[in-house]
């Protein structure tokens, strides 16, 4: 293997070692000024759009321990390394990003908390709330009782203040 190659796959793979998911993405007529944006969107999250040939992409892979299906990767392959424990939010700005733009880009599959799935899955995941969304609606089922009860009780004092007077 040349010196380049073998600098790109050692390359590849210290991200994908580094990255907590990727989500693997095929892309067609991808404009750079589109890719421009995704790629920020992306930087804002943590996350990293990579476009990589598809046998440097699966040496890597295999190097660092992740099965990729070879027949999964159609057309031109796209890595999005994401740096942070959340990854749905990525997943998110994918999906929003691929609706927004004619569907140039199309998830193949991901990895998510150390398990590869399927682009069908991965899209249903970053329909999911996120993990602030999550928590603030668990602390309002927990609240809500409460603030009930709460009014009822003023509800009720202001009957009884209403037949005092």
């Amino acid at each position: 293997m040349r010196k380049e190659k073998q600098l790109l796959l050692d390359e590849i793979k210290d991200k994908i070692d580094a990255a907590k998911a990727m989500i693997i993405t095929s892309y067609t007529a991808l404009a750079p000024n589109a890719s421009w944006v995704l790629r920020d969107q992306l930087a804002k999250l943590g996350s990293q759009l990579e476009v990589v040939r598809k046998r440097v992409f699966l040496k890597a892979a295999e190097q660092s321990g992740v099965k990729i299906d070879e027949t999964l990767l159609k057309g031109h392959v796209g890595v999005v390394f994401v740096g942070e424990a959340d990854s749905l939010p990525s997943a998110k700005v994918i999906f929003k990003f691929s609706e927004e733009n004619s569907k140039v880009l199309s998830v193949l599959c991901g990895q998510v908390e150390g398990i590869m799935r399927p682009g069908s899955e991965v899209e249903m995941l970053s329909k999911l709330p996120g993990i602030d969304e999550m928590r603030a609606e668990l602390i309002g089922l927990f609240i809500a009782p409460m603030a009930q009860m709460l009014s009822v009780l003023e509800q009720k004092s202001q009957q009884n203040e209403e037949v005092i007077l």
